[in-house]
């Protein structure tokens, strides 16, 4: 498990913790390019270590905290057959039946539920809702909102 980040769910973080790239933070660009990361992977395959370092050259990479994004792709591929199973008896289809969009969101989201306890649920929920609705369907991200806070409540029964 990660070591615990002051700066989630604090608003007396130091200015670096909490550096903006715009109107986004750090943490969502990390998210973001975690999820491109994710993508790829389900589609193609590979070694997150390479997937890594591929998605750290491009022009974002300069957006993201590079640590927390190598955790999060890493992690969440090392862990993508228990992360499944967290989720897979939330569903109202068969995992192979998701969108590779959705299905990374909810790797991503299951994968800080469960590793990242110190990132209050809330903040992981949201973060999961905004990339949906920046890169998923229509109403892609109500699917994933619904099934991570059924998620939270069992990962985490007491907030």
């Amino acid at each position: 498990m990660a070591a615990k980040n002051p700066s989630e769910g604090s608003s007396s973080a130091a200015p670096s913790e909490r550096a903006r790239t715009g109107d986004r933070s750090a943490r969502y660009h990390s998210r973001a390019l975690a999820l491109q990361g994710l993508y790829g992977w389900l589609l193609a395959g590979g070694e997150a270590d390479a997937i890594a370092a591929r998605l750290l050259t491009q022009e974002q990479a300069g957006k993201v905290d590079s640590e927390f994004f190598r955790e999060i792709l890493s992690g969440t591929i090392a862990r993508a057959p228990l992360l499944r199973n967290d989720f897979a008896d939330l569903l109202d289809r068969g995992v192979d039946m998701l969108s590779p969009v959705e299905h990374g969101v909810l790797l991503l989201g299951a994968y800080e539920l469960r590793e990242r306890p110190e990132i209050p649920y809330r903040v992981v929920i949201n973060e999961a809702i905004e990339l949906a609705k920046s890169f998923g369907g229509t109403d892609g991200y109500r699917y994933v909102n619904g099934v991570l806070d059924k998620l939270a409540g069992r990962l985490r029964p007491h907030g």
